[in-house]
């Protein structure tokens, strides 16, 4: 698959470089579905303008995105439909960052977002190796499923979560999980992977465990507020996976924080097929 993809990409990199170049665009509302998202009036290009920092990140973000579309073409999207809403979340939180000029930030998304779609390329190669992904019987549903999970990608991924040198969750975000809970409740084929983060002002076993810490807290009190814990898997990166750069006030409570994944059970096991059957 990985040469495949490459062939693939330096293809699509070609093509991109040259719609980009073009004068013509589809009038709006002509675009279908993809004017929905953010990073479809999102250009990687920067005409007339000096090269710099910007113009690599930007370029770094449209290899992500041929990347993530690729491995949507392979069956992604059927077999880890949870995993390519989030990248997809992702990619366009990058576009805002690259938008607002926040190139540090950028930087940093791209990074994460780099090892994100390479975990899922080989996720998606060891199952492709023994079975086929195919579109869910019922696709109606899915798209359902993927719009609850984006919600709660929403709620449970917002900055503000921690005070410094603590495992006590703020208020508001406290409110999400109310709101997280409820929406699991609804939703059994839905389980949760929560790892807890700390910023760099501690030594890195005192952060492990805080970040730790901060990973069970969100598990109980999502269990407080009805969510079974054998859905909520916790665990701990300490400070070795900031969110942001950076040693500010705001970024380090942007790094205090929890990182959750939504993973569906219902879609992996129903829309893959073992090889020879029919």
């Amino acid at each position: 698959m990985k040469n495949n993809f490459y062939q693939h990409l330096l293809i699509l990199c070609s093509i991109s470089f040259l719609a980009a170049c073009s004068s013509s665009y589809p009038e709006k509302g002509s675009g279908g579905l993809a004017e929905n998202d953010f990073s479809a009036g999102f250009s990687p290009v920067l005409p007339d303008e000096p090269l710099g920092p910007e113009h690599g990140l930007r370029f770094d973000w449209q290899i992500n995105k041929l990347h993530l579309d690729m491995l949507v073409q392979e069956g992604a999207k059927w077999c880890f439909p949870a995993a390519v809403v989030q990248n997809q979340e992702r990619q366009n939180r990058i576009a805002r960052e690259l938008e607002g000029n926040l190139l540090l930030d950028a930087a940093n998304d791209l990074i994460i977002q780099r090892k994100s779609l390479n975990k899922l390329e080989q996720q998606l190669t060891y199952v492709t190796s023994q079975a086929d992904c195919t579109p869910p019987n019922n696709q109606e549903n899915q798209q359902q499923e993927l719009t609850t999970i984006n919600t709660l990608f929403t709620l449970l991924n917002v900055d503000n979560q921690f005070a410094h040198n603590s495992s006590e969750i703020n208020p508001k975000y406290m409110g999400n999980l109310a709101q997280a809970a409820n929406i699991l409740d609804e939703n059994n084929e839905l389980t949760l992977s929560i790892t807890g983060h700390a910023d760099a002002s501690g030594s890195v076993d005192y952060n492990e465990k805080l970040a730790l810490d901060r990973a069970n807290q969100v598990k109980r009190y999502l269990s407080i507020f009805g969510l079974n814990p054998k859905r909520i898997n916790a665990s701990s990166l300490g400070s070795s996976a900031p969110l942001f750069q950076g040693d500010t006030a705001a970024v380090q409570l942007t790094n205090r924080r929890v990182s959750v994944e939504i993973l569906s059970k219902s879609n992996t096991s129903a829309s893959t097929n073992p090889r020879g059957l029919l």
